[in-house]
């Protein structure tokens, strides 16, 4: 039989095994200079003032909803089509998540949704630059006015929005789980350029404690602290920030790669009549492809899943919606969401990996091609 082909494996090699080596011989492996490092590298991409490094992009959503002072009361307009973790955030703060529809082809935010959204109880406006493609910035933020706009960029580690990476402008938010573009097993990072704002977030990152632990137990130290607001223990490892730093410098790398096999799926199945391919902002951007996303027309999801598994190759599905979720429709009822719930049947992703060699992508499109027939 052959070899399993996963939906996704992380990019790993010899410079990050050897940074994550070196942290550890170093006697320090908690938050410390490697993060301080990774910030200023991440920096240096997006375009961003500020980079604060956390142990996840959940994290991020909820340290971002509590400075803001999201609370009981407060809507918070979001796609349905996303990771659970920012609807579980907006509810945990007491918040309703408003759901926005999606546009079929890019399954992005459509920026005329938010205006039929928009309430004297909006408090903020989260968009997702969904599976490596950027939502239209511009125009979200034309409509928000003084709305806070949060960027949910999990899936955006190199997506480029009109010639700037995302997150340049907004507090957005990273995700580097294992799944991601790049990873550092788990952890996450928030960049934004008010400086009052991301001195808030690192603060609540750790305790609350003004200077981190590498401030008081490292050379000439002061290990005395004052905390004036709780916080939470959120900061990432020194280790893993050093395998982040490896995997930056392997970032242009990485996006050639994912991008190959995006154009090469893109040619093997646009013959088909069975699904949808991925559609592509119109506007200037730079799509990271951190999924691969097709719709089935022609067949359940179920048995095309089933037929996968039996030829040895893997399948995500990103995501159900979040409006279906039990206890959101306990909580808020139903949304009018009518795209989202007709691609939330229809979706399924096929690997994409940088791994991936293009014999394996041809496999993959010589399956769907076989189960589709």
């Amino acid at each position: 039989m052959n070899d399993f082909i996963p939906m996704s494996r992380p990019f790993i090699g010899e410079e990050e095994i050897q940074a994550a080596v070196a942290v550890l011989k170093s006697g320090w492996i908690t938050t410390g200079p490697q993060c301080e490092a990774f910030e200023k590298k991440f920096t240096a991409l997006t375009g961003a003032v500020h980079s604060v490094t956390l142990s996840s992009g959940t994290a991020g959503m909820h340290l971002v909803l509590r400075a803001l002072g999201i609370k009981g009361g407060d809507e918070v307009i979001t796609p349905s089509m996303t990771f659970a973790s920012t609807i579980n955030q907006i509810v945990l703060a007491g918040a309703r998540p408003v759901f926005a529809d999606i546009d079929y082809d890019t399954l992005l935010i459509r920026p005329d949704e938010i205006v039929r959204l928009i309430s004297g109880k909006t408090k903020a406006i989260i968009p997702v630059h969904f599976a490596g493609a950027p939502a239209d910035m511009d125009a979200i933020e034309s409509l928000a006015g003084d709305i806070p706009v949060i960027e949910d960029a999990a899936h955006a580690i190199d997506t480029w929005y009109r010639g700037r990476h995302v997150g340049y402008k907004n507090p957005a938010i990273f995700s580097f789980h294992p799944i991601k573009n790049i990873t550092t097993g788990e952890g996450g990072m928030i960049t934004g350029n008010d400086g009052k704002f991301m001195q808030r977030l690192r603060l609540l990152r750790f305790h609350g404690i003004e200077r981190d632990a590498w401030k008081r137990y490292g050379k000439a130290s002061d290990p005395s602290y004052d905390i004036l607001d709780p916080g939470f223990k959120y900061n990432m490892t020194d280790l893993q920030a050093a395998i982040g730093i490896a995997q930056m410098n392997r970032i242009e790398e990485i996006t050639k790669k994912r991008n190959a096999i995006a154009v090469q799926y893109l040619q093997g199945l646009s013959h088909l009549n069975g699904l949808d391919l991925p559609g592509v902002p119109s506007y200037d951007h730079v799509h990271a492809w951190h999924l691969f996303v097709i719709k089935l027309k022609s067949m359940r999801r179920q048995a095309f899943m089933q037929s996968l598994a039996e030829r040895n190759i893997g399948y995500g599905l990103h995501f159900p919606a979040c409006h279906t979720l039990t206890y959101v429709k306990r909580l808020f009822g139903k949304a009018h969401v009518p795209v989202t719930e007709e691609v939330a049947e229809k979706i399924i992703s096929l690997p994409i990996y940088p791994g991936m060699d293009a014999a394996q992508v041809q496999r993959v499109i010589d399956a769907v091609c076989e189960i589709l027939s």
